[in-house]
Order: C-alpha cells, then structure tokens, then sequence
C-alpha cells in the first residue's frame, strides 16, 4: 500500500477520523466512566503514535535526501514503518479496552482472570490472522526461507510453554485444580514444540511438515473442554471452547496429512489454496472470540439474562465470521493493488493463448524466486550467464553454432 496512490488519502482519512473521534469521546458530557479508567490512558498513548507518525510522514514525503536529511531519513524510515504496522494491533487493544470499560469488567480481584482471557483469546485470533496471510498470499515467503510452517508454530508454542510452566501458579500457595491444569498444559506445550521443531526438518536438512502443532492445539482443547467452571453457561462455553479447539487440531492434522500430503501448497506458484485449508483457519478465530467471551463477569451478566448458553455461542461464532470476512477483505485488497491482473484484452485476440501465456509467465516467476540463492557460484561464469532469458544466444543457438563448426 506504501507504493499505492490511495496510501497517503488513506491515511490522512483516517487520521481525520481518529482525531474526530478522539474529540467526541470527550466532549459528548454523557455517562461518566470509572475514574482514570485503561481506555482513556490508552487513548493519550496512541494520539501521541499518530502525532509522531503523521510529522514522521509529511518528513519523508518531502524526499529532502541530501545532507544530514539524507542519514536522519535511513533513522525515520524504519520508525514510520514501525508504527504504521504496530498501529493496527494497538487500535484493536484500544477497542477492548472500551468494551469493558463500558461495561464496567475486570476490576478488583477480576483483573487477573480477565487479562488471561482477552490475551490468549487474542492471541488465538492473531494467530488465524498470520494462517490467513500465510494461506492467501504467504506461501512463496514460507518456501523462499527454507522452513516448514511447522517450524514456526513449534518455535512459538515451545516459547509458550515455557512461559505458563512458571507463571500460571502463585508460588508459596497451595496448588488448586486450575494451577495443575493450566501448568501441565505449559509443560506439554514446551515438551511437544520441542518434538514439533525436530521433525521440522526430514534427514536431509529440507523443510518437513509434520503434524505436532495441530496435535498441541487439539490436545489443549480437550483440556479446556473439561475445564471445571462454576455456572452453566461458564461450562458450556469452555466446553465450546474446547471443542472448537479440537476442530483446529484436527483439521490441521488432516489438512497436512491428506489434503497437501506434507507439501507447502497445493499449487506451485502459491496462488492457489483448496477450500479444506480455510477451515482450520477459521475455527482458529471462533476459538478466541469464544476464550475472550468467556470471563467471569460476561459469563455472570449472560446467566442473569433471558439469553442462553445457545445464543450466547452463535453469536461468537457470528463475530468470528464477521472478523474472517475482513481480514479476508484486506487481505485480497492488498493482493489486487500490490499484484495487479493483468488484461489480457489487450496482449491479442486469441484469449486461450492469452491466457497460457499468463500462467506461463506465473510459473516462470514462481521457478525464478524458489531457485533464487540455490544456484551455484558457476552462474557467475561469462559462458553460463549467455544462456539466461535475455542474452542474445540460447542454449538452442550454441547447439546450432557447434555443429555447423563441426
């Protein structure tokens, strides 16, 4: 988007917009909230974010690049990318804490259970945003690294565990039913990505997909599935949980063994995704709109409520959809602006031919970006560099010139 013509209207839109907002959220004099609350602390944090990164805009898009402007500008560069990308996922943190500001949740002794829940269920829609781009337009990344994806799950649910081994239980206090639960479940997760990084690679050092991650994930949601809750929609909704957990891992599982059958992609040149691997990927999103759902306080305001445990599920799941429906939105955006279709219309007539030539090309760039970096440093030979595409001599045309010699 940075190289788009929309970039720069985009973001003074939005800009607009946030300072708009920022003003009428002080100005309507209508319900007071909690004194000093999270929401309106955060929002002073991320004026002061959009402040820096509006003047570190207008900097570069003067172009002054010589001079000292020339080595300040390598210094702003990166922190103007850095807050433009850090930007969306504090927006969403923003909008959490407005909702349970407006509610009034996760005060007192609340906060504890309530920041787990919104941090883990976060982090489960998070990670099916990564498996959404990584599906869609991420798969000549994860190739061109030479690392299996599985590689990377196992590094972060191995970096996890170690971390719910040791802070999930209150040291010097008696060990209860949720403390054994919630620290066997960090053991099992270090243990198991442990295993999931060696297998990550086949006897010959290539990529290998395996299926630890998706085993981890169903294994958590079997846990989470009997996790014991005081009311009943508490326990149904854990149960839910836990069940949409299992999905994940099981449709992983089946996702790599017999849709892909341990391949990266389906296709060659990464464009290309069947319908089976989208599932998976959502059910990861129902998984943390579920978890962020389920706190003490929601699940005491849903049991004194007409509403039942039923409803209360279909419309998390309807919340999930919705959030899969616009990552998928943004995300195909930005496929069509930064890698435009080309018209075929105007390369001839002939649109069957047209169309060859298109995927032809696809292929062609596909094998040019996998084989980048694997070539030997013979390429460097004069004698070898006159075969590539655009020297004046093919391979057919030194065929040739050796016989006639002969």
């Amino acid at each position: 988007m940075t190289k788009n013509r929309w970039h720069v209207p985009t973001q003074a839109v939005g800009t607009i917009l946030a300072i708009l907002g920022f003003f009428l959220g002080h100005a309507h004099k209508g319900r007071e909230f909690i004194p000093n609350h999270v929401h309106g602390k955060f929002a002073h944090i991320l004026q002061l974010l959009l402040a820096a990164q509006v003047v570190l805009g207008l900097y570069l898009k003067g172009h002054w690049e010589k001079g000292i402007n020339g080595r300040i500008r390598k210094l702003i560069r990166p922190c103007h990318s850095f807050i433009g990308k850090l930007m969306p996922v504090l927006s969403w943190t923003q909008m959490i804490f407005g909702g349970i500001t407006a509610l009034g949740f996760c005060q007192g002794d609340h906060t504890g259970q309530c920041a787990a829940h919104f941090i883990m269920g976060g982090a489960f829609i998070a990670y099916g945003i990564l498996l959404t781009i990584i599906l869609v337009v991420g798969q000549l990344w994860i190739r061109r690294h030479g690392r299996s994806q599985e590689f990377y799950d196992s590094v972060a649910i191995a970096a996890w565990g170690c971390v719910n081994t040791f802070t999930e239980h209150r040291w010097g206090t008696d060990w209860v039913k949720n403390d054994w639960q919630h620290t066997t479940m960090g053991i099992i997760w270090w243990c198991a990505g442990l295993a999931g990084i060696w297998l990550s690679k086949d006897r010959d050092g290539n990529p290998k997909r395996n299926f630890i991650p998706g085993f981890v994930i169903f294994i958590t949601g079997w846990a989470m599935s009997a996790h014991p809750q005081e009311l009943m929609v508490s326990a149904a909704t854990h149960t839910m949980f836990g069940y949409t957990l299992m999905a994940v891992g099981i449709t992983r599982i089946i996702e790599i063994a017999f849709v892909l059958r341990d391949a990266h992609s389906i296709s060659e040149d990464g464009r290309t995704a069947n319908s089976f691997q989208f599932v998976p990927v959502f059910f990861m999103y129902a998984a943390g709109f579920l978890f962020m759902g389920a706190t003490e306080e929601q699940m005491n305001l849903v049991a004194g409520s007409a509403m039942d445990h039923v409803s209360y599920i279909l419309i998390t799941y309807s919340l999930a959809s919705i959030m899969f429906l616009f990552v998928n939105m943004l995300i195909g955006l930005w496929d069509r602006l930064a890698h435009p279709v080309l018209d075929t219309k105007e390369l001839g007539n002939n649109h069957y031919a047209n169309g060859l030539a298109v995927e032809d090309g696809q292929l062609r760039d596909a094998q040019e970006f996998e084989l980048d970096g694997l070539m030997s440093d013979d390429d460097d030979d004069p004698s070898r560099r006159m075969l590539g595409p655009n020297s004046e001599d093919s391979a057919a045309t030194v065929g040739r010139n050796q016989q006639t010699r002969a």
